[in-house]
């Protein structure tokens, strides 16, 4: 009688609250849209070179974008969602 007082009363306890988990979602979309605008560029013939590598998007936007990307993870972990404004 007693275990089943306990697995009625045990709900599953999550580390985060749904505020973290809605800016880690944010975090993870920015760093990968960063990684889709770093891509491309290249060359299919490995003679030719392709000066569109070095575009103002794929060396200095993508990567800006990336590292926006970790800044929001480190602060959807590091906020606490219990606490009242």
């Amino acid at each position: 009688m007693g275990e089943k007082k306990q697995k009625e009363d045990s709900k599953p306890v999550f580390v985060f609250g749904k505020k973290n988990y809605k800016f880690m979602f944010i975090g993870l979309v920015i760093i990968a849209l960063g990684f889709i605008l770093m891509s491309g560029g290249g060359s299919d013939d490995p003679n030719v070179f392709n000066p569109d590598i070095f575009s103002w998007r794929r060396i200095r936007l993508a990567p800006t974008l990336v590292l926006i990307g970790f800044g929001i993870q480190i602060y959807a972990i590091l906020l606490n969602p219990d606490k009242k404004s």
